[in-house]
């Protein structure tokens, strides 16, 4: 390929380093400079053959050691059976697999995942979507009342999030199908009312991935906004990234790393002025938050974050989070039928009939709306407030905890369920092996390096263990730094140091390849 032998790579990254040094602003940044440098290097050794053999011999030890970790015991199927083996005999080595599995996440320790985890609320609403798991909701004709389940799904959940009768919306199979919808709407919106072709979406640097997803999926470029001293979205360098092709601005409320709710009202402001849209990404804390901030004791903590502020425009929601719903359902909320209506997709002219669909799929599981649905009437608001108290409790025991251990700190200034924690003095990866060895899933984070415990309901009643784990953990690692060389630590400690994302991205691609191949 032209241009790509040797002599040109070396001469265009002597280039760019010079012309960094000679005109770039990162020069005022010794460590930006320094990272920019190493990044060149790494790109023009990745040209080499040894180095690309080196690459990939650790990315196939990655990938090989991730697969002997999820081999499952029992007989494997790489062919449809000539004999059926029977509903019966299927059920019975089904039930021993969910036996197996219940030892890698059971015992109520897993951070997020597991949202209530009742058997009775469970066997309910699998009961409930037996009654509708041949509906489909692409034929309303056909099944009316899936319908009726997934319009009264979403006007419950624009009641909680205080919406007025104008506003609408629509299920999704999940929170990164709702981010996914909104976005598009977004983009499909601006293109035809104010003609932007190159669009752009503003969003923090802790805003969920599933944002990156959308804008490549999409074609918007994703400009990612750093956080002030309070690790909130920085309200002022928001403001000043807005352009002319600007579609959005984007807020969390929490987000996942780090449980800090941005600034939504200021954001709101600023969405207003410059008449853009603003969306809210409530999927983690959307059926959470408005029944902490409905409890007197914490009503007074909980900033507004809803369709209450002006200048909100869309919000997302996970019904299959805090909802307690079964997984695969989420929300996805508009302020108004215009916008909405951006995010559908209709094909009038194919030859099968004229065919639309208001998101990504087609055919959907009307049985998970139906369970939703089930869920949401089942509970009640009681419910609902009664297991947000016992969250909000148990949370601030955990919270006060972390703080009482001197290796460790915490991130921000975490109001409600999500609580991530660091250290300056021991790897934080390793901490988190040990952890993992007491029986805890917590969530390794990056920039900084970091882990985090999304408190559910399965984790009351366990905020003492949790803390003595905690400070065993700690314990550990402070008088055997040497310890879980070969763990999950030291592919995050390896993954957070390489300058050079693109090698992170075949890391990741090789354990996508690893989960997805026999």
């Amino acid at each position: 390929m032209k241009g790509s032998d040797p002599y040109s790579v070396i001469l265009r990254t002597v280039s760019s380093i010079l012309a960094l040094y000679l005109f770039g602003k990162a020069y005022k940044n010794f460590r930006g400079v320094r990272q920019t440098i190493l990044r060149s290097l790494i790109q023009l050794a990745r040209k080499i053959p040894a180095v690309q053999n080196k690459v990939k011999q650790e990315t196939d030890k990655v990938a090989k050691d991730m697969k002997a970790n999820l081999q499952v015991p029992g007989e494997s199927f790489h062919t449809i059976p000539a004999r059926g083996l029977g509903h019966t005999e299927v059920l019975k080595r089904m039930k021993e697999m969910k036996v197996y599995d219940e030892t890698k996440y059971g015992g109520g320790k897993m951070s997020g995942c597991i949202y209530l985890g009742d058997d009775a609320h469970s066997s309910f609403a699998v009961e409930a979507y037996g009654l509708f798991s041949v509906s489909n909701p692409l034929h309303t004709d056909a099944f009316p009342n899936v319908r009726k389940f997934e319009t009264e799904v979403i006007k419950m959940t624009l009641n909680m999030m205080h919406a007025d009768d104008n506003a609408c919306g629509a299920m999704t199979s999940g929170g990164t199908e709702s981010i996914l919808m909104a976005v598009k709407a977004y983009r499909d919106y601006a293109r035809e009312k104010k003609g932007i072709k190159a669009p752009e979406l503003i969003v923090p640097v802790t805003v969920h991935a599933a944002f990156d997803k959308a804008c490549h999926y999409f074609g918007i470029k994703l400009i990612h906004i750093p956080l002030s001293s309070s690790m909130q979205v920085d309200i002022r360098k928001v403001e000043h990234a807005i352009s002319k092709n600007t579609i959005a601005i984007v807020g969390s409320a929490p987000n996942f790393p780090h449980g800090i709710i941005d600034d939504i009202k200021e954001l709101g402001k600023i969405a207003k002025r410059n008449k853009i849209g603003l969306h809210v990404d409530a999927c983690l804390g959307g059926f959470l938050l408005p029944w902490i901030a409905s409890l007197d004791e914490y009503k007074d903590e909980i900033p507004l974050f809803d369709f209450r502020v002006e200048g909100v425009t869309s919000m997302s929601a996970d019904t299959h989070k805090y909802g307690y719903t079964p997984k695969g359902t989420s929300v996805v909320l508009f302020h108004s039928h215009e916008l909405r209506n951006s995010m559908f997709f209709t094909a009038p002219d194919w030859t099968g009939g004229v065919y639309g669909s208001p998101t990504m799929v087609g055919s959907r599981p009307g049985g998970l709306i139906a369970a939703a649905w089930g869920s949401l009437v089942a509970l009640g608001c009681d419910s609902y407030l009664h297991y947000a108290r016992e969250i909000m409790t148990t949370t601030r025991v955990m919270l006060k905890g972390i703080k009482t251990i001197p290796e460790l700190h915490v991130i921000g200034d975490p109001l409600v369920m999500v609580i991530a924690f660091s250290s300056k003095s021991l790897d934080i990866y390793k901490i988190n092996a040990a952890m993992k060895k007491r029986g805890w899933h917590l969530s390794s984070l990056q920039n900084p390096n970091s882990v985090h415990l999304c408190v559910t309901v399965k984790h009351v009643g366990k905020e003492n263990e949790f803390i003595a784990d905690l400070k065993g953990s700690v314990d550990e690692i402070s008088s055997n730094p040497d310890a879980y060389k070969n763990s999950s630590a030291a592919m995050y400690g390896m993954a957070a140091s390489i300058p050079d994302r693109t090698i992170v991205k075949d890391i990741i691609s090789g354990a996508l390849s690893t989960m997805l191949d026999v």
